[in-house]
This record gives structure tokens, C-alpha cells and sequence, in this order.
């Protein structure tokens, strides 16, 4: 298998690989579905071995360029979790944080975490998932008062993008290393609780390590088509199944049967709806492109406190920035990334959590969602940086 990518430079050639992709059912990593191919941007495809032979010349013969990311996939998987088997990963107190883990290491992680650090971390489950998994939580913070804020962030909405699963545990660990040293976290951790979800798409997740690395969406089963699963970032009940969602169950879209169809969608909802006066931010992290994202997905407007988290997002890429000068693009999600309806950041904002944000972590497509596991500490260290100046901001008070 290969990943290929093609920048449409007409309405001609759009309307060509619109058409391709959507009869030969390939894989696309960016953007998610063939509808969103627009002319001068790009389109990254993993193309499995038996549709190269035909899609390759195909495009060579309607004289649409293409350029090859990954020649050879399996070996990029190999390359990323390299050197697996001779390490010990189940000892915790020296728990890697620069390598990828398995939804299982991660649950154990938190076990303990939840065991040895009961003074800043509590955990517990939001609900079940499809396939009868726990929903882990960590409520991360002082107990210095009986109210203060929070802040919610997700992680492994879509099960292939792991970067977004390593940067939540990054994010616990750092709290938890720096909070006697560090002023501004132990100020964070003081004045506010972080709900930290490590692993949103649990079901998913593990489907990713243990079939498909390449999975997407939930676990869900659909009779009618045999196909699983369940976009469970179009599943929120906003705009739902509007543009930029499939309403057809083998897409990668595909926006489910109803809104909160999926259990996990359903069980994030409940308590963020639960707990809407508490929570301030809702931060999700999700790959790849490089690029901080706020209201609204699903059109095209001004959000009504558009300056407060315009400025909050400037500030927030330049801080990251500053780190290895990895520079994002930030701005409207409809805008700077295209229009999806059902959105987990949409529906938090529409809810009264008014700092809404999707990361969309490294790379721009070099590794797409096969970022190697030396670059976790990069993108983690840039990223906290980014995080931690949205959570100050918030402190602040915007007007």
C-alpha cells in the first residue's frame, strides 16, 4: 500500500478524483471524505497495492500529478513502533512516555496514577462504550475548594490519529512532574480541575492495534450494511448529519443512525452537559494538519465572542511556536479546515463552554497519521506549551 498525495488544479480535475475515490473506495487520510476535495488543496490517499495499478496510471493518463509520501505502508507501521517487543512496557514507575501504548497500558497507567497521586488525581468512568468498555476519566487538580472551573480535553476521538492519546498522557504527567515547581501549573492545578479523557474512542482505539491500523470510528454494528462504526466526531447533536457528514454506514463519515447514537458520544455529552457551568474549555485533540480550531464547523459565522478566543488561539500558536518554530495555522474550523456538521467542539460551544478548540497535532502529511514515535516528544512539548497558554488565558478573564 502506498499513501499518495494530489492537489487538484481545476474544477476539472477535482471532479475527476471526487469520482475515483468514491468508486474505488480508497482510504482518505485528508480531507475525510471525497466531498470535501477542493481545487488548490491537498489530498492525502492511502491507495491498498491491488487500486495502485489502476488508480496510479489512471491519473498519469488524465494528466493529474501526484507525489508519493509513503511507498511502502506496512514498512512505515513497522518504522513507527519500532523495536517493540525488547522493551518492558508494564513497569510503571518508569512508564515511556515517548513511545505509543496500548488502550490497556494506558487503562493500567491510570490505575495508577489514580492509586499513587490521590491527592491531585481521582479516576473514574462517564459510561460503557459499544463493546462494553470502561470510558476512563481523570479528574486532575487540588482539592483546594469545593467549586472551581474546569476544563475538559479529549483525546482519540478518531482511533488512528495516536498522537492525540500520547499528548493526553504527556499532559498528566507534566502536571503532575512540574505542579511543585512550576508557578503557572501549580496555579492551574490550584484554581481549576482538568477532566482529562485519554482515550475517547476506546473500542476503536484498540481495533487500531489489533486489526486496522488505519480505523477511524467507533465499533458500533450496523445491520442493513454490515459495515461498523460511527464517525464519532459528526454523532453530536448539532446541525447533525448536515454537510461535511455521510449518511451512508460504510463511510468514514458516516454520522450514525441518530445524534448520540454511540455510546461514548452519548456518555461525553451527558456529563459535559452535566457540569456546563463548571466547565470553561473544552479542548480536543485530534491528526494531522498542523492547525488550532475553533467554532464553527458546521458554517460559516463569527462566533458572538469571537475576540476573546481569536486572541486566545493567536497567543496559543505563537507560544507553541516558540518551542522548535512549528508553525500552526489557526482559525474558524469551517474555514480553515472545511464544514462538518455534528462536531464535538461545535456541540461544547453551542452548550455554554464558550473555549471551544480541536488541535489538529502534527504533521502535514510527511507521516500523516503514522507519526514516528521520536517525534511524540516534539509535538508533546510544543503542544503543552499551547495548552497551558489557553488555560492562563482563561484565568484571565476575556472581555
Amino acid at each position: 500500500d502506498k499513501v499518495i498525495r494530489v492537489v487538484p488544479e481545476s474544477e476539472r480535475e477535482t471532479q475527476i478524483l471526487r469520482a475515483a475515490f468514491n468508486r474505488l473506495k480508497v482510504d482518505l487520510w485528508q480531507p475525510s471524505s471525497p466531498f470535501h476535495i477542493v481545487e488548490g488543496a491537498v489530498a492525502d490517499v492511502r491507495v491498498p497495492q491491488n487500486t495502485t495499478r489502476s488508480l496510479l496510471p489512471y491519473l498519469q493518463r488524465a494528466n493529474i500529478p501526484y507525489t508519493i509520501l509513503i511507498s511502502d505502508l506496512q514498512q512505515a507501521i513497522e518504522n513507527q513502533t519500532g523495536g517493540r517487543s525488547h522493551r518492558n512496557r508494564r513497569s510503571l514507575s518508569g512508564y515511556n512516555y515517548e513511545v505509543y501504548h496500548s488502550l490497556e497500558e494506558i487503562e493500567d497507567w491510570m490505575h495508577y496514577l489514580n492509586g499513587t497521586y490521590s491527592d491531585l488525581v481521582h479516576m473514574f468512568s462517564v459510561g460503557k462504550s459499544y463493546e462494553g468498555r470502561p470510558l476512563y476519566v481523570l479528574k486532575l487538580g487540588k482539592r483546594s475548594r469545593p467549586y472551581k472551573k474546569a476544563v475538559w480535553i479529549d483525546c482519540g476521538i478518531h482511533a488512528r490519529e495516536w498522537i492525540g492519546p500520547a499528548f493526553c498522557q504527556w499532559f498528566v504527567k507534566e502536571a503532575l512532574q512540574t505542579y511543585q515547581t512550576d508557578p503557572d501549573m501549580k496555579k492551574m492545578l490550584t484554581q481549576l480541575y482538568f477532566y482529562i479523557m485519554p482515550v475517547f474512542n476506546v473500542d476503536g482505539y484498540h481495533f487500531s492495534w489489533t486489526n486496522d491500523r488505519f480505523w477511524r470510528k467507533t465499533r458500533s454494528k450496523n445491520m442493513r450494511f454490515h459495515c461498523h462504526g460511527v464517525d464519532a466526531n459528526r454523532n453530536w447533536k448539532v446541525k447533525w448529519c448536515d454537510e461535511g457528514a455521510s449518511l451512508h454506514p460504510c463511510d468514514d463519515t458516516y454520522c450514525g443512525p441518530f445524534p448520540e447514537s454511540e455510546p461514548e458520544v452519548k456518555a461525553v455529552a451527558h456529563f459535559l452537559r452535566k457540569h456546563r457551568k463548571q466547565i470553561k474549555a473544552y479542548l480536543s485533540f485530534h491528526a494531522y494538519a498542523q492547525m488550532l480550531l475553533y467554532p464553527y464547523s458546521y458554517k460559516y459565522a463569527t462566533i458572538p465572542n469571537f475576540n476573546c478566543v481569536e486572541s486566545a488561539a493567536y497567543n496559543a500558536v505563537n507560544a507553541l511556536q516558540s518551542a522548535y518554530g512549528v508553525r500552526y495555522r489557526y482559525g474558524p474550523a469551517s474555514s480553515t479546515l472545511y464544514v462538518s456538521s455534528g462536531s464535538s467542539m461545535d456541540w461544547a460551544y453551542k452548550n455554554g463552554i464558550p473555549y471551544a478548540f480541536a488541535f489538529e497535532l502534527r504533521d502535514t502529511g510527511h507521516f500523516g497519521f503514522l507519526l514516528p514515535e521520536m517525534l511524540i516528544k516534539p509535538t508533546c512539548t510544543e503542544t503543552m506549551l499551547a495548552v497551558k497558554n489557553i488555560t492562563l488565558h482563561l484565568l484571565k478573564k476575556c472581555h
